[in-house]
C-alpha cells in the first residue's frame, strides 16, 4: 500500500471519529437540554431552580462541538489537497 493511500486510510478514520464525537457531543447537549426541561416543568414556579453547572456544561459541550466540526473540517481539506 503507498503512503498516499495510507494517509488516505487514516484520515478517513480519524474523519470518522470525528463525527462520532461530534454526534455524542450533540446527544449529550440534547439530554441536557431534556434535564433543564424536565427540572422547570417539574417545579412549575416562576424562578424554578436549576443546577448552575447546567448552563456550564452547555456552553461548554456546544464549544466542544464546534471545536469537533472545525477539526474535521480541517481533515477534509487537507486530505483533499492530498
Amino acid at each position: 500500500m503507498s503512503v498516499l493511500s495510507e494517509l488516505h486510510e487514516q484520515f478517513s478514520a480519524a474523519r470518522a471519529k470525528l463525527i462520532e464525537a461530534t454526534e455524542h457531543t450533540k446527544r449529550a447537549v440534547d439530554l441536557l437540554n431534556e434535564a433543564r426541561k424536565a427540572i422547570v416543568d417539574a417545579h412549575a414556579q416562576a424562578e424554578p431552580w436549576v443546577p448552575p453547572q447546567l448552563d456550564g456544561a452547555i456552553e461548554r459541550l456546544g464549544s466542544d462541538a464546534d471545536r469537533l466540526s472545525a477539526a474535521e473540517d480541517l481533515v477534509s481539506r487537507y486530505e483533499a489537497r492530498l
